[in-house]
């Protein structure tokens, strides 16, 4: 089980998320996505309320997860598999799923795009959208938690298209 503070000042001064990692016993097997075989990622199941699009009965007591494949329409799926919710059931496009995208956000708390990251890389040859971001973790604006379809903070995203857009 991952548990972070992805919004914390600690990850917003260094861009990182503070998490630990408890290692898994011998009976736990790591879910994965039943479309995909895509290593998952544990999410909160109040997140996946938020996010989906189609009437929460659909929602069982089980443990969901996240899949980031890009090759991919699954976004959640059930701990056994016989549950998953595409791309075209949550509120919000998912970056992962689109990561290639310029007018989709990078950041769901701040809304920040590719395009915007582009534009400011354009013209000051530099972008603040990571220390803006961190700013307003600091300031305790941030929501990632319930607001980025991966449940956790977004700033690992935001400073790879950053580096991507920079070298390109």
């Amino acid at each position: 089980m991952k548990e972070c503070d992805c919004c914390s000042a600690d990850s917003a001064a260094t861009g990182k998320m503070a998490c630990q990692v408890a290692a898994a016993g011998p009976d736990q097997t790591i879910p994965i996505c039943p479309v995909t075989g895509y290593k998952g990622k544990r999410v909160d199941t109040i997140m996946v309320k938020a996010m989906l699009g189609v009437s929460l009965t659909a929602l069982r007591d089980v443990d969901y997860f996240f899949c980031a494949d890009s090759n991919c329409p699954v976004v959640y799926f059930s701990e056994d598999k016989t549950q998953t919710f595409t791309t075209a059931d949550i509120r919000e496009r998912v970056f992962q799923k689109e990561h290639e995208a310029d007018d989709i956000f990078v950041c769901y708390c701040f809304r920040h795009t590719p395009r915007d990251i582009r534009k400011e890389l354009s013209a000051t040859g530099a972008s603040t959208v990571p220390d803006r971001i961190s700013a307003g973790i600091k300031a305790g604006q941030c929501g990632c938690d319930v607001r980025n379809p991966q449940g956790t903070c977004c700033l690992g995203n935001v400073n790879l298209v950053v580096k991507r857009l920079q070298s390109a």
